[in-house]
């Protein structure tokens, strides 16, 4: 061995027995080396894999909660039946000289009146019910005039069945009691919060985020956040609006006795006192459907069991009126067909506080194209009990309309003051055959119409000269031509310079289901 062998061989000893005092060989220390980068790899692809669950199952739930069978007696429509009896309701709100106005109130008048005619049964189904308000606010008291009616007709007739049904807003979601609901029941009232949960979800995204991590906590307890419905309400707990944010309701408006129905588009609601609302009232077997409908909601809510109709079912094949009552989904069918038959020589009436559904707005353009007259009053979205809105559906909608049918569809936004234009009514005033009227809770958006919110509605077929369909006529051409007072406003007060940029929200908000209505 020559004198650099032997040094390379010295020197590679060396490195050698200097590895092993440091406890680690050439070969440990390519593992040493390999092992964090092989941990950090594998504890990357764990975590991949547990992402790409995670997705998969919101994703199976988001599919399936959209598309889930409806609750038995949900989306449901009535036989047609004949009578001679319907009666066309209103509220009507108008200004007078700055923020003073002036009411002019039936629906809420009858409603008393029927309560306290009912000699057998009276079922309540209604979406607003509470005294809650802003600080500073001041409004009727009807919520609490009504829970009292009930109360003393109750204590007047002790076998008098009563069933009060109403949506978990009025408990902020869990988070507290309703001091009038609380009263109902200590009157012998039976009180029924609808469980929305079996109602598919309209907001996908966020509701399969919700299901899957939050609905589990359930959303009682001491709230601690302050209540942005009401700032005089109670505080909310935090799981309560994440609930909130699911965006389901049970929306409908229905007061029934053994007696007669009314189907309305307003609540028993303090800060709703001045909103402008219509209704319709029946009689009749068509009550029977009424409480079939309302049985379906105590059915999945575990709210027992209703009273029969027992009354007069006997009709007269020659009544003037032909009615049918509708709910969720079916609504949504009658009013695009009746759109889709309106023709020249027809007038389109249409009130309504929210409009956004797709289909309608085709079928109103379609219409117009074909030659019927379209008259819209629409609510400006400004104002939600008392508290500023920006506009939208309506003014974006509204636009959108004009723009395609400048000449073919007449706009005109109701002259609200610190209410509501709560209204939803479609009339359709045929110049040949039968007028049809469509009234009750629906708003016709994608939300109220496809089967998420619970809805209702009466359809009504109605000769051009019957009392119903004057009446209802009167009332269109009365706020449209400011009879009386100045009711409606030029289609210009509110298409503001920033409506563009509505129009990028709404169309946002319609896309993800990130919507209030």
């Amino acid at each position: 061995m020559d004198r650099d062998e032997s040094w390379t061989t010295h020197r590679s000893s060396a490195i050698m027995r200097a590895s092993d005092k440091q406890g680690y060989s050439t070969k440990s220390s390519k593992g040493r080396k390999n092992k964090p980068y092989k941990t950090r790899s594998s504890r990357k692809k764990w975590i991949l894999r547990i992402v790409i669950v995670v997705i998969i199952w919101l994703l199976a739930v988001l599919i399936y909660q959209m598309n889930k069978p409806l609750p038995e007696g949900v989306s449901y429509e009535s036989p047609v039946y004949r009578t001679d009896n319907v009666d066309f309701l209103y509220d009507l709100t108008s200004p007078t000289t700055g923020e003073k106005f002036t009411q002019e109130r039936q629906i809420f008048d009858r409603t008393i009146e029927m309560i306290n005619e009912a000699e057998q049964f009276i079922v309540i189904d209604v979406f607003l019910f509470n005294d809650y308000t802003h600080e500073g606010q001041e409004y009727p008291k009807v919520s609490g005039k009504l829970a009292k009616t009930l109360i003393d007709r109750k204590q007047a007739v002790p076998d008098l069945d009563v069933t009060f049904i109403t949506d978990e807003v009025n408990t902020n979601y869990g988070s507290s009691s309703n001091a009038l609901l609380e009263s109902l029941k200590k009157a012998g009232i039976k009180v029924v919060i609808t469980d929305t949960d079996p109602l598919r979800d309209s907001t996908p995204i966020y509701s399969a985020f919700w299901r899957t991590f939050i609905q589990w906590f359930g959303q009682s307890g001491n709230g601690k956040i302050p209540n942005l419905m009401a700032s005089d309400g109670p505080d909310i707990t935090l799981r309560s609006y994440l609930k909130l944010l699911n965006v389901k309701a049970n929306h409908r408006k229905a007061f029934i006795t053994e007696k007669s129905a009314i189907v309305s588009s307003g609540n028993i609601h303090d800060a709703s006192a001045y909103h402008s609302n219509i209704a319709l009232e029946v009689n009749g077997p068509i009550i029977g459907d009424l409480l079939k409908a309302e049985q379906a909601i105590l059915d999945f809510s575990g709210g027992g069991t209703l009273p029969v109709y027992t009354g007069n079912t006997e009709q007269d094949d020659n009544a003037q009126y032909a009615i049918q009552y509708l709910t969720e989904g079916k609504v949504h069918t009658h009013v695009i067909a009746e759109l889709d038959q309106a023709t020249s020589g027809d007038t389109v009436w249409m009130g309504m506080f929210y409009l956004a559904d797709y289909d309608v707005l085709q079928s109103l353009m379609d219409a117009s194209d074909r030659g019927a007259e379209i008259r819209l009053v629409l609510d400006p979205n400004e104002n939600a009990f008392g508290r500023d809105k920006i506009g939208i559906p309506n003014r974006p909608v509204a636009a959108q309309l004009h723009n395609d049918s400048p000449d073919g569809i007449q706009i005109r936004w109701y002259n609200t003051t610190k209410e509501q234009y709560h209204t939803k009514m479609l009339f359709i005033d045929r110049a040949q055959g039968e007028s049809s009227v469509l009234a009750g809770s629906t708003n016709f958006t994608p939300r109220n119409m496809k089967d998420y919110n619970l809805e209702n509605e009466l359809f009504v077929s109605a000769p051009k000269d019957s009392e119903l369909s004057n009446n209802v006529r009167a009332y269109f051409e009365k706020i449209w031509n400011n009879d009386g007072a100045e009711y409606t406003l030029d289609l210009d007060e509110h298409l503001e310079a920033s409506t563009w940029l509505k129009d990028i929200v709404y169309r946002i908000q319609m896309r993800l289901g990130f919507t209030t209505f």
